[in-house]
């Protein structure tokens, strides 16, 4: 194979400075996946946006490959898309809408720069939307705000920008305002370019294609063909200068009230920039993604146990993030997805393993775009690499690096709210069970502990969100050929545990069971608030905590 050419100190700074990596995080049905589809349509990775609903009469959508993501109509497993735009490489990471898969999500933006928060301007900051939003915050990492579906009936903008500070907790600066909303929504006015952008349609309803819109823009709010152009299709005079008037009033208020642009702020998480929009109609898409590109930041230093390393040091370096097996059915392959922190990424360099210290060849690198994949020969710092890994060495959270070894922070697993045991309906087959279950937990699908009593067998099961137990099946069955059953459990907390444990203590108890995840550290499941606060209050030489520990037991 021919191997490209060993980067340059300015060829790494220059690739380094045009990379943007950033994640989406809403609530269910905010429109994320649509809004992911349009990104794509504007950077030329797709012509035609697929439904979001998986109907049999229907194009899926791009980002959701599997079969139950078609078949349900969600997103389940985080999707890694790459496209090109404006002169910038853009790495998006696509993640679960739904809250029982928030965990993918949580791990998904470890490996991301900046955040989008979608936001649906009809219903404002919703649960998961908080939930996804403090994972960012304790991060630090920029978020970028847009609200969804002003060709809706929708909130007051006001009362949206209120509700963001009052709710999240974050400043905001409006970058763009929207112009009327539902069927009077006419377009937004983008205050940085002080610029009017007139959206209308050719009369096609869910406008799919960005070449089937027309837009016109507008240097003066007091330009006369912009009053014309805002009576809409009625050519309702009354209605332009309503619409008109309130966009002036809201824009001085927004101007004397509202917090000044500053890049720093937006940087360090402090300040959302706020922009108005419709994914489904690309009204503000565009110019979303512009700004957008133009303010998020390129690939920063990373914190290690050698200390913060910069993005432009020679030495490669990456950490596994996720951990996806068999997304070629036929193959049954596993594919483990890294994010470059360092240096240059070249097929076929020798990396060390940092956990098991030993040398890794990284001979098999993938781009992913849903199902297609492309072999990579080389990667930057802020991109996503797949990683084919027939032998099974690497797991969420492994760092590779080339020179002295270091280590990135690990991935969290966060504490599970559901519990379940898995039972298999066919003894026959619990060797294909056990392989199942291994890489499924890899993946992080669900959450494994073993009862220290019976070893590998009827595990105990937990997960964020009790549809995970659903997927689990699903996949057991249609990917290894096993058909089990889940008998739920009337668990409601799980705390890693450390300390002098004596296990046989809490067994005794009706209301809390010793198991020990997959990596032998002992867990404490709990059957009541009350039975975890009495443990905690009678256990002072115990520390109970809600993310496992990082390190490994042996």
């Amino acid at each position: 194979m021919s191997r490209p050419m060993p980067a340059t100190p300015a060829q790494l700074e220059r690739e380094v400075k045009r990379r943007r990596t950033f994640a989406i995080i809403s609530h269910p049905d905010a429109g994320k996946t649509t809004l992911t589809e349009k990104l794509l349509l504007y950077g030329g990775a797709i012509h035609l946006a697929g439904a979001v609903k998986g109907k049999s009469n229907q194009k899926s959508t791009t980002s959701d490959w599997m079969e139950i993501e078609k078949q349900r109509g969600i997103s389940i497993s985080s999707s890694v898309l790459q496209f090109e735009y404006q002169g910038h490489q853009i790495n998006l990471l696509d993640t679960p809408g739904h809250k029982d898969f928030s965990e993918d999500t949580y791990r998904t933006l470890t490996a991301a720069d900046a955040a989008v928060m979608l936001i649906d301007a009809a219903k404002g900051v919703e649960p998961q939307t908080r939930k996804l939003f403090e994972v960012c915050r304790m991060r630090g990492i920029p978020i970028f705000t847009f609200m969804n579906k002003l060709d809706r009936p929708s909130r007051d903008p006001l009362d949206l920008i209120d509700e963001l500070e009052k709710v999240l907790g974050i400043r905001s600066c409006p970058m763009s305002w929207p112009i009327g909303s539902g069927d009077r929504f006419r377009g937004v006015y983008d205050r940085q370019a002080q610029q009017v952008l007139y959206f209308q349609t050719d009369g096609v309803a869910n406008v799919l294609q960005k070449d089937r819109l027309q837009d016109r823009r507008f240097e003066n709010l007091d330009d006369p063909a912009l009053l014309a152009s805002l009576g809409g299709p009625r050519n309702d005079t009354h209605e332009a200068e309503y619409l008109l008037d309130t966009l002036k009033a809201e824009l001085e208020l927004v101007e004397v009230a509202g917090d000044p642009f500053d890049h720093e702020r937006v940087l360090k998480g402090q300040l959302t920039p706020v922009f108005f929009g419709s994914a489904m109609n690309n009204f503000g898409v565009q110019r979303f993604l512009e700004r957008f590109i133009e303010l998020a930041p390129a690939p920063a230093p990373r914190e290690s146990t050698s200390g913060a390393v910069d993005p432009c040091s020679e030495r490669f370096s990456g950490f596994v993030f996720k951990i996806q097996a068999n997304m070629d059915p036929a193959h049954r392959d596993r594919v483990a997805f890294v994010r470059i922190c360092s240096g240059h990424f070249e097929r076929g360099m020798k990396a060390k393993h940092a956990r098991l210290k030993k040398d890794f060849t990284l001979s098999k690198p993938l781009n992913f775009f849903a199902q297609e994949r492309v072999i990579v020969d080389e990667a930057w710092p802020g991109d996503i690499v797949g990683m084919l890994d027939t032998t099974g060495d690497l797991r969420i959270g492994d760092t590779l690096c080339t020179g002295p070894v270091l280590e990135y922070q690990g991935v969290p697993r966060f504490s599970p709210e559901h519990f379940a045991m898995l039972l298999i309906k066919d003894p026959m087959k619990r060797k294909q069970l056990q392989k199942g279950l291994e890489q499924l937990a890899e993946e992080g699908v669900v959450q494994i502990y073993r009862q220290r009593d019976l070893g590998d067998k009827d595990p105990f099961l937990g997960a964020v969100g009790a549809l995970q137990f659903e997927v689990l099946q699903h996949r057991l069955n249609a990917e290894y050929g096993v058909d089990t059953k889940i008998e739920r459990l009337p668990f409601v907390h799980a705390r890693w545990v450390t300390g002098p444990i004596q296990p046989e203590v809490f067994d005794r108890r009706d209301d809390s069971r010793c198991l020990l995840d997959r990596d032998n550290h002992p867990v404490l499941l709990f059957k009541s608030d009350w039975a975890l606060r009495w443990s905690e209050d009678n256990h002072k030489e115990l520390q109970f905590l809600k993310n496992a520990p990082l390190k490994r037991v042996d």
